[in-house]
């Protein structure tokens, strides 16, 4: 079975080798990588293609490249997605990397379980020491266990929900549709991937806080869920503000 993995980058010409070897060098041999890149202004593509020769050796394994202007991380999401030919797809941040036997993970769970999206857990790779996000599904909807950068979904579910375009908790919105379509969405608690802690969603000053909880605030009630759903995105954010 054909898996799609797509990078969203821009000017990462520092991290993207880390990632590409990541998929290059997965245990499962059918793996169509595509690279979104929004017109970097570094040496990101040229790091890119510097892989080429490498996918082309590796058979069963390809290297796409694509470089142009885009509105932000989840409009190139959505070209990767739009153009990829696989079954199912994963995602991995260009400073991020996976695992190598996350795409095999990934896929012996969809031939199990014939998911339409599931994730595994994570490794936040932080300066004061590593912790591992535990993925799970919990009595009620939150985001406690849930590791979009080890996620991975079939396409169809994908460009049923596309990604929203509105802010950073567009990941949140699209799972969030998908489960209360009754789409079929499992975990596995093992370590997919590796996150590079940092980035809008651990901004510290008090209204980023604010402002996380009220997107996330608005995806539920969005989905028709409690008001009562505020005390958890106010409580998750101070949490993270408190303890880092």
């Amino acid at each position: 079975m054909l898996v799609t993995v797509v990078s969203v980058a821009y000017n990462s010409e520092a991290t993207i080798a880390k990632t590409i070897e990541s998929v290059l060098y997965q245990t499962y041999p059918n793996i169509e990588y595509i690279i979104i890149d929004g017109a970097s202004r570094d040496n990101t593509v040229e790091i890119a293609k510097s892989f080429l020769p490498q996918f082309v050796k590796q058979k069963g394994k390809s290297l796409r490249i694509i470089s142009e202007p885009d509105q932000g991380m989840y409009d190139a999401l959505n070209k990767g997605i739009a153009t990829a030919k696989g079954v199912i797809i994963g995602s991995i941040n260009t400073d991020d990397w996976y695992e190598p036997e996350a795409v095999a993970i990934m896929t012996a769970l969809y031939e199990k379980e014939h998911y339409d999206a599931a994730w595994g857990s994570i490794r936040i790779k932080k300066n004061t020491g590593d912790m591992i996000k535990h993925a799970k599904l919990g009595r009620f909807w939150t985001t406690t266990g849930w590791c979009h950068p080890a996620m991975f979904a079939t396409k169809d579910v994908l460009i049923e929900f596309p990604y929203a375009c509105r802010n950073m908790y567009d990941d949140f919105n699209f799972i969030t549709s998908a489960h209360c379509s009754g789409k079929r969405i499992v975990t596995i608690d093992k370590v997919i991937s590796n996150f590079s802690f940092g980035g809008m969603s651990t901004q510290k000053k008090l209204n980023d806080v604010w402002y996380r909880a009220k997107i996330k605030y608005e995806i539920y009630r969005k989905h028709g869920m409690s008001r009562w759903y505020w005390f958890h995105c106010i409580g998750m954010e101070m949490a993270k503000y408190i303890l880092g």
